[in-house]
């Protein structure tokens, strides 16, 4: 199998209301090639958050633990993958990502919204959720 499960202990800063108080949580974000895209993205039955992103990209280590926040608010019910664009740049091309970082939201194996940039979690929360009501 392609797909690269990686399995991640992360400690993030989300404040408890009580104590504000770090977390250590385990996340597991699905890290996607060519060969996988379709199976894991655009046959997925839950509308999938992809990632596109870089290693080297400042922007891209912004929004990585954002995502992985994300994964774990909306595990269930979205599926979040991220997928290399100096590894796949055949996907990268296919879906015209032009700038890094890069959050597509698929749904019934389209595209229904992307985000280009880096942006506040409550900017994909807002466009995930609109998304899951559309179900």
């Amino acid at each position: 199998m392609h797909v690269q499960s990686l399995k991640h202990k992360l400690i993030f800063s989300e404040c408890c209301p009580n104590h504000g108080e770090n977390i250590l949580a385990n996340t597991e974000l699905l890290h996607l090639n060519r060969a996988d895209f379709e199976r894991e993205v655009l046959k997925s039955e839950v509308p999938a958050v992809v990632d596109f992103y870089a290693d080297w990209c400042g922007p891209c280590r912004v929004v990585s633990p954002v995502i992985e926040s994300l994964s774990r608010e909306y595990a269930g019910r979205a599926k979040f993958v991220k997928v290399d664009t100096d590894e796949n740049q055949e996907l990268a091309a296919r879906y015209e990502v032009m700038s890094i970082p890069t959050v597509m939201i698929f749904k019934g194996g389209n595209v229904v919204d992307t985000v280009v940039g880096a942006v506040p979690a409550q900017v994909y929360r807002r466009r995930i959720d609109v998304a899951l009501e559309d179900r």
